[in-house]
């Protein structure tokens, strides 16, 4: 293989290749990494010099090493679905065989006896990786706090419904299987009321606040007797924060809502309702939205 093919292979997988894509024999291989070509990672895989060091290709470099059918998993699966993990985590890959695998460094390898939702695999950013109820259930095998935002994450982004997730509960719930535990506690989470809860909530909106500068905002103050979810600081502008399945309010819940907003609206304060989902997947329309109603009613601001 030329260098140029070579390059371009690499580039097709995140500057990753193994002997067996290149079609290298054994000498030539050893020859591109004395030459400072390739740079070793993993027995038979290395990068072509001068490629990004990413998470993604740390990871098809631990599975393209490991063999076919070898699958991203726990912590790497969950980065893959696009979900912000600390640049500390190791590489997570799952072998579903007995195979033999020499120790591979920085990554973590799983044998589960559990092979629920491991077949058919997923691609994402041409990786092959555990499809995301299986993602979600192995992380909290080794991150049982940060499957809560994972799940927040997936329900926005409409990965899964949270019945898809009660169901993958069923199917996984057994003795000695790590993980069920941290993800029957996230649906709990995210089942009050159909909206994330306040920690969530307010992280969220700080953030739109933050990369599309806006103006402070000001979390659960009390306006007119109501306490709201979010007021534009220095403007009258409200925002509050639907629930985001549409059984997560009921009557009730609705009627009141309805009424605050009317008191508040009575008062001049200028109210705006957007979805979780809104200021998570949707944010630079949102963040229009809100500032469209800061320059109407603030325009000094």
């Amino acid at each position: 293989m030329r260098l140029d093919e070579l390059d371009g292979l690499a580039r097709r997988n995140h500057g990753v290749v193994s002997r067996e894509m290149s079609g290298l024999s054994a000498s030539a291989w050893g020859r591109a990494i004395r030459a400072g070509t390739l740079v070793p990672v993993h027995p038979t895989v290395a990068r072509f010099v001068g490629s990004p060091d990413t998470p993604e290709q740390r990871i098809i470099a631990a599975v393209l090493s490991a063999g076919p059918g070898v699958l991203a998993s726990h912590r790497s699966a969950t980065h893959l679905w696009g979900v912000a993990r600390p640049s500390s985590d190791p590489v997570d890959i799952i072998i579903p065989d007995r195979r033999p695998v020499r120790l591979l460094e920085g990554v973590v390898i799983h044998r589960p006896r559990d092979h629920a939702h491991l077949s058919p695999p997923q691609r994402r950013s041409k990786i092959a990786c555990t499809n995301i109820l299986r993602t979600l259930c192995d992380l909290g095998a080794v991150d049982e706090i940060g499957v809560v935002d994972a799940v927040g994450h997936a329900l926005a982004a409409r990965f899964v419904s949270l019945s898809a997730l009660e169901a993958a509960l069923v199917v996984h719930a057994r003795p000695g299987r790590h993980g069920v535990r941290a993800l029957r506690h996230a649906i709990g989470v995210w089942s009050i009321d159909g909206r994330p809860i306040d920690s969530l909530l307010e992280r969220a909106m700080r953030r739109l606040a933050r990369d599309f500068k806006l103006p402070a905002v000001e979390f659960h103050p009390v306006i007119e007797g109501w306490e709201v979810d979010f007021r534009v600081t220095g403007t009258p502008v409200i925002i509050e924060c639907d629930g985001w399945t549409a059984h997560g309010l009921d009557r009730d819940q609705f009627e009141r809502d309805r009424r605050r907003d009317i008191e508040l609206s009575a008062a001049g304060w200028i109210v705006l309702r957007c979805s979780y989902r809104a200021i998570t997947s949707d944010a630079a329309r949102t963040a229009a939205r809100i500032r469209a109603a800061i320059e109407r009613w603030t325009p000094e601001r």
